[in-house]
């Protein structure tokens, strides 16, 4: 190794730090975090918690529903966003109807677990029609958008094999799940699918993190939209000072730009 070669792969690792960082740091916030994983995870445990201790339908999902509210009012007087909280009351919310239309518990579960489904369906079938969805909901956490379409044909392999990873672990997830339904009871599907929640969500997340990890970077749409912006400025102030000193010309030919009296 010369004198030239270190300082040269010395900033390429730090580069590839810097990309790995910016991915974390972009997963962490898409997917919310150990304080999204929490607000995802609450509302069900309490819900099977409550009903295995007294077996009351009612009781079980008033406390999962309200304890969801005040996961977003918490939110709301943090000023912090809302979404992973607000898609948690709309998924209980959905349970809880469910499960007291039917007045079956078992129900409860119902909405999410077809949410489940229907999100593996739709990571898999992106995939293969080119519009990986992993690409899509990261796309503008990155601020690439849909860069990587036609612009990046590494990223866009990185978020089809992360889509493909999701696809399959959820569609794992849900084979586990759905036979449970049918076969086994509340208390049981309730606690198998608390243990669900977060481990499958993990190695998607990790698997996510390795492809991208490994991905060219991404290319900065709005870095260059606001480049694009500040040289059409920079033309156009350069084209209006142009005009102005021909302007100037014509009215005072003398040289010097002074007027000469005859």
């Amino acid at each position: 190794m010369t004198s030239l070669d270190k300082p040269t792969e010395d900033t390429q690792d730090t580069e590839a730090d810097d990309a790995r960082a910016v991915t974390e740091a972009a997963l962490f916030e898409a997917f919310g975090g150990v304080r999204g994983m929490v607000e995802t995870v609450l509302p069900g445990l309490l819900f099977v918690t409550i009903f295995t201790l007294n077996n009351d339908l009612h009781m079980s999902a008033i406390a999962a529903l309200a304890v969801s509210l005040v996961l977003v009012v918490v939110r709301l007087a943090m000023k912090d966003t809302v979404k992973h909280a607000f898609s948690g009351v709309f998924g209980v919310a959905f349970g809880v109807v469910f499960a007291m239309m039917t007045d079956n518990a078992k129900n409860f579960y119902l909405p999410g677990m077809l949410y489940t489904l229907g999100l593996a369906l739709a990571y898999i079938v992106t995939s293969l029609a080119g519009v990986p969805l992993i690409g899509l909901i990261l796309g503008p956490v990155f601020k690439e958008n849909l860069s990587w379409r036609t612009r990046n044909p590494g990223r866009k392999k990185a978020y089809t094999k992360a889509s493909y990873a999701w696809g399959f672990i959820l569609l794992a997830k849900s084979a586990i799940l759905f036979p449970l339904y049918w076969w086994a009871d509340t208390e049981q599907l309730g606690w198998v699918l608390v243990a669900l929640k977060i481990p499958p969500f993990l190695l998607a997340v990790w698997l996510t993190w390795v492809f991208l990890a490994k991905a060219p970077a991404p290319i900065d749409v709005f870095a260059e939209i606001e480049a694009a912006e500040q040289a059409e400025k920079e033309r156009e102030e350069r084209a209006k000072a142009e005009r102005e000193a021909r302007g100037e010309d014509a009215l005072d030919p003398a040289p010097g730009g002074r007027h000469r009296k005859g």
